[in-house]
């Protein structure tokens, strides 16, 4: 889910982004505050339809779909699947309300009058979080590999960044298509140091935050986190609120710490993204590879949220119309929250939002 604005302020984000105050610099490391404020106009959400062995289903429409925000029905306004075209469904102009035609949406799941057919949105927005804490020493060559080996395997329309992490943030490379330029720069990494994950994570979900259309975070994890001061929960709302899938890669070490085994589940599930631990090589590969096609067979829904008194959290339901589709499954984030965030103060994340790396 993104959620997109029409009329952009000074700072405004697209819609819904969370959005630092207006005017306000960022603050010294010290006193760095992670304060954001959701706005919602368009809601965007990326939806997974699987049947009961895990394959995916193709070839849905709109009309197969019934959106519901705080059980209130939803008009879907723009509907894709994968890397194919936008359909977009305009609501009545001005024109069309004198002459009294039929130009609106219809009732949730039934859309109205196509508009336009917009070309393929150029495939997903991509962030590679690489572990390089003391966590990862054992295997580090492998899970570069394997990270080298998804890259590569990537859509050519597919947009990748790769952060890299122990107690900072390294922005080794940001969004490209090159992906020389990954690869590289997944090589130059090093392990050393203790692990930051959620304080890092919450920087790289804030960096995607402005972007529109499907945009994910691939985490690769040995864990656990000894250096962060944001909860993992924290991370969890201001990724569901600003649309952001996140996907976690851990080894077997994750497992032996349940309370890290089990926040990276929660992370993921709320997001509308999946967990992983991988006990080798293979199933490093494997992670990467059901990744690969989770984000190539999305169906990306948006809509225009109904008037709703609401301004704390906002539940959403999205389920298929029809006896024929109800023996298939829809993965999807649950909701997002319009409440303003709690402020964030963190040493850890403050200089992890001060140590950019290459462009």
């Amino acid at each position: 889910m993104i959620i997109a604005k029409r009329h952009l302020g000074s700072l405004g984000l697209c819609l819904g982004l969370l959005v630092l105050p207006g005017g306000e610099p960022r603050p010294a490391a010290q006193n760095l505050a992670a304060r954001f404020r959701v706005n919602v106009d368009l809601v965007q959400l990326n939806v997974a339809v699987t049947d009961r062995k895990g394959s995916y289903i193709t070839g849905l429409r709109p009309e197969d779909f019934a959106i519901t925000e705080d059980n209130n029905p939803e008009k879907i306004a723009t509907f894709e699947e994968g890397n194919e075209s936008v359909i977009r469904f305009g609501q009545k102009d001005a024109s069309e309300q004198e002459r009294g035609t039929q130009g609106s949406l219809g009732t949730a799941g039934q859309p109205g009058s196509l508009r336009s057919s917009a070309p393929p949105v150029g495939g997903a927005s991509v962030f590679i979080l690489f572990d390089t804490s003391n966590y990862m020493y054992r295997g580090f060559v492998f899970a570069q590999d394997a990270t080298i080996d998804f890259v590569r395997s990537m859509g050519a329309a597919d947009k990748i960044a790769l952060y890299s992490f122990s107690r900072n943030l390294l922005r080794a490379a940001t969004l490209t298509t090159d992906r020389s330029r990954i690869v590289a720069g997944v090589r130059r990494t090093v392990a050393g140091d203790d692990a930051a994950l959620y304080n890092c994570l919450l920087l790289t979900v804030e960096d995607a935050a402005p972007l529109r259309g499907r945009k994910a975070i691939v985490v690769f994890s040995n864990g656990p986190d000894n250096a962060s001061s944001i909860p993992p929960e924290d991370v969890a709302e201001l990724a569901q609120s600003t649309g952001t899938i996140i996907y976690i890669i851990s080894t077997w070490r994750a497992t032996e710490q349940p309370a890290t085994a089990a926040a990276f589940r929660r992370i993921s599930k709320a997001t509308g993204g999946k967990a992983y631990f991988a006990g080798n090589w293979h199933d490093e590969q494997q992670a990467f590879t059901s990744i690969r096609e989770d984000l190539a067979h999305l169906y990306t829904l948006s809509y225009y949220p109904q008037p709703n008194p609401n301004h704390g959290w906002r539940a959403i339901k999205v389920k298929l119309v029809g006896n024929q589709l109800q023996k298939y499954r829809v993965r999807t984030r649950d909701g997002y929250s319009l409440r303003k965030q709690t402020q964030v103060f963190a040493d850890n994340a403050s200089e992890a939002g001060l140590a950019h790396g290459p462009e």
